[in-house]
Order: C-alpha cells, then sequence, then structure tokens
C-alpha cells in the first residue's frame, strides 16, 4: 500500500472517531483515492481497507465501541444509523459504535462499489443499509 493511500486511511479513521468528518465526506475522500471497500471489526478492534488489486491494509480502531451484545437486534441498529444519518447535533461515532454494539454488531462492511453496508451479528445475522441517493 502506497503512504498517500495509507495517510488518507489513516486520516478518515482518526476523523470520525473525533467527529470533525461525516461518513459521506470519508468516503468520498475513500472513494477518490481507489479504495472499494472497508471493514470494521469490533471484536479486534480493527479497520481493514481494501483495494480492487487486493491490497489490504488493517489500522487499530480506539477501543471505545464496548463489548458486542449476543443477540442481533436489527431494528437496534437501524435506529443508530437512522441516528446518523438525521444530522442531530448530539450524534458522535463513539456513541453510534457504543450503540449497534449493544444491538448485538460484531462488524460491518461499507462497499462503495456495492453503494451499501452490511452490519453483522456474532452468528451471521445481518442488515443492509444501502446508500442514500
Amino acid at each position: 500500500m502506497d503512504a498517500q493511500k495509507t495517510a488518507i486511511a489513516e486520516t478518515c479513521l482518526a476523523r470520525a472517531h473525533d467527529d470533525t468528518l461525516s461518513f459521506p465526506q470519508a468516503a468520498g475522500m475513500l472513494m477518490e483515492a481507489g479504495f472499494e471497500a472497508y471493514l470494521v471489526d469490533y471484536r479486534a478492534g480493527t479497520r481493514t481497507h481494501y483495494l480492487p488489486g487486493g491490497e489490504t491494509l488493517t489500522l487499530p480502531c480506539p477501543g471505545e465501541e464496548g463489548p458486542v451484545a449476543e443477540a442481533f437486534e436489527a431494528a437496534g441498529v437501524s435506529a443508530a444509523i437512522a441516528w446518523a444519518q438525521s444530522g442531530a447535533p448530539d450524534y458522535t461515532y463513539a456513541a453510534f459504535n457504543r450503540q449497534v454494539t449493544a444491538a448485538g454488531c460484531a462488524s460491518y462492511l461499507v462497499s462503495f462499489i456495492g453503494r451499501r453496508v452490511v452490519y453483522f451479528g456474532r452468528t451471521g445475522e445481518l442488515h443492509v443499509e444501502h446508500f442514500p441517493d
């Protein structure tokens, strides 16, 4: 992975966690840099970025998410997503992470080429959220 792509991925992750970069802004930066997806793994505490040629970059995530609940509650994940998309002034990425892990989300895959985010529970349940138009 070249240094510029690494720097962009690191910047997007850091700025998401300090709430200075929105998901649409980060997605735009990552897509422009050539990434096709990234996977957040709450149990491993990592975020892995994928390029079309098979290169990957795995970065550690700040440890503010909390434990992943055993039961997957798609309604809870969906509510957290709606809050994130609402532009509410009390929204933070850390609070979003706590809400989705409390709802049993163990990881999520952001697919830029598929224009969707797939949220996974510990036993394989999932919730698919398509990018807004």
